[in-house]
């Protein structure tokens, strides 16, 4: 069913345990550091729920409706809408929010298109995924993931108490008739502080001799024993929202996931003690295709707000009809519409899910991860082109906008920080604006997480070489080599 902001907000009130610093939070929803971004987050399941938009973001299925990020597609019409619906929502957010709903939504449909693999190292553990996926859907639920090891302290010995464990990461200390016990820490569990539930797994490959860790289930966030230690928020320093206008609404958080005994029951569990299937769950089902290919629409709504940007800043400055000038807007168009391009074609290129009695359908694999290689490695160029066509004019600006509260200062600001082309006041919204997508700790992070919300580009490559037809490539070489005579 689609549930509307207001009961999202009250979900998030559940005595999850939050850390800033040593500062426990009581309710995200009114603490400063949280509380613009949880409502950024109710405002995206109210625009879902509106009954207007009911055919972008609803399917049916057995009378009731859900959204469309949770749509088992089985034809390319309806791979487009999954595009749809997930191009509105991060157009709302300007694709700043990359831990949307629709994310892991993606991932836990997509496992829910071929369970059987799951089967593979556990009896039920399928059903149990099949199962959460109905729950799952049936209450809408924002779901983020911790899904990789804490980095750098990978075999450090640390003292651990109670928990038994020789090193961080986290992992099954105990199990018994009701359930498993997991400690330790996972990262990045991003969105976390507005979600409803979280997912640990791997999406990095892990070895036998660590196969306690290839523990995949889900929890609520409030469980005892269970905690979130955020970096520093930037929301709670952007108390007026013209000085950081994305800062004061747009930070979903990230968080460390910890955990000190926490008791999982057996239905919550996907899988367990296998550490190659562990990674492959993800690969050998559509869920990874369904999930990135999410990110990479996001990106594109990105796209849409750096181009502007960059344009809007080069007419500010007068220097918009300068050809070298010119030039610059129109390669970030082409960069824009190239990722338009790829998106699309994972559709036009879709691919039947091989061997599925349902008849499953998902995106290209082989373009998704072209586009997540493509856009990590375009992600700071082109932030650095924006910056550059914007020169030092957001060091001109005021350190706040309250000088605007003060009439003398006021009227000097309006009369000396005029252009011929733009008043004061646009100007210092759109440098402000612009300075807080290349400049500040918020856009600082994002460059850290286009860099590295997929993996590292590494495994993102590992992904493109394995997708790729080299049968195909070399049998081009072949039938050529066959031609030659000596």
């Amino acid at each position: 069913m689609l549930i509307s902001g207001a009961e999202k907000l009250e979900k998030m009130r559940d005595g999850r345990r939050v850390l800033i610093g040593k500062e426990r939070v009581g309710d995200v929803t009114v603490h400063p550091a949280f509380k613009n971004a949880a409502q950024t987050v109710a405002d995206l399941y109210d625009q879902k729920a509106d009954p207007d938009k009911r055919d972008l973001y609803a399917f049916e299925e057995d009378g009731e409706a859900f959204s469309v990020y949770w749509l088992r597609c089985k034809n390319r019409e309806e791979l487009a809408r999954r595009t749809a619906s997930a191009k509105a929502l991060a157009d709302a957010t300007y694709g700043l929010i990359g831990r949307s709903p629709d994310h892991v939504a993606g991932l836990v449909t997509g496992l829910a298109m071929n369970p059987g693999v799951l089967e593979k190292t556990g009896k039920g553990f399928g059903d149990n995924l099949l199962r959460y996926y109905q729950k799952a859907r049936h209450e809408d639920l924002f779901l983020s993931f911790a899904v990789t090891a804490p980095s750098g302290i990978r075999g450090q010995e640390v003292a651990t108490g109670d928990a038994g464990l020789e090193q961080p990461a986290l992992r099954v200390v105990a199990e018994d008739d009701d359930g498993v016990v997991v400690s330790g820490m996972k990262m990045l569990a991003t969105g976390a502080v507005f979600a409803d539930e979280i997912w640990i797994g791997n999406l990095s490959p892990i070895d036998e001799s660590r196969k306690a860790e290839s523990i995949t289930a889900a929890m609520p966030l409030n469980l005892p024993g269970l905690s979130l230690w955020a970096r520093q928020p930037y929301e709670m320093h952007a108390a007026r929202p013209a000085n950081y206008p994305l800062s004061h609404r747009f930070d979903e958080g990230d968080c460390m996931l910890v955990c000190e005994n926490v008791k999982i029951p057996w239905e919550r569990v996907f899988l367990h003690n296998d550490g190659a299937q562990s990674r492959q769950i993800y690969i050998d089902t559509p869920a990874n295709c369904y999930a990135n290919h999410q990110s990479n629409v996001r990106f594109w709504a990105k796209m849409g707000l750096m181009v502007g940007l960059a344009s809007r800043a080069c007419l500010a400055n007068g220097i918009d009809q300068i050809p070298a000038v010119r030039d610059i807007l129109g390669r970030l168009a082409a960069l824009e519409a190239t990722v338009g391009g790829l998106v699309a074609g994972q559709n036009e290129a879709w691919e039947a899910w091989p061997e599925s009695p349902d008849g499953y359908a998902t995106h290209n694999r082989r373009i998704m991860y072209a586009t997540l290689n493509w856009c990590q490695e375009h992600h700071t160029e082109i932030v650095d082109i924006v910056r550059d066509l914007m020169g030092a004019a957001p060091l001109q600006m005021p350190a706040s906008t309250d000088i605007l509260d003060d009439p003398e200062l006021s009227a000097r600001f309006d009369e000396w920080w005029a252009t011929p082309t733009m008043d004061a006041r646009q100007r210092m919204k759109l440098y402000k604006l612009g300075w807080d997508l290349t400049g500040s700790e918020f856009a600082g992070r994002h460059q850290l997480y286009e860099k590295f919300y997929a993996g590292s580009s590494l495994i993102v490559r590992n992904s493109c070489h394995r997708e790729a037809p080299w049968d195909h490539f070399h049998a081009i070489v072949d039938d050529l080599l066959d031609e030659i005579e000596f």
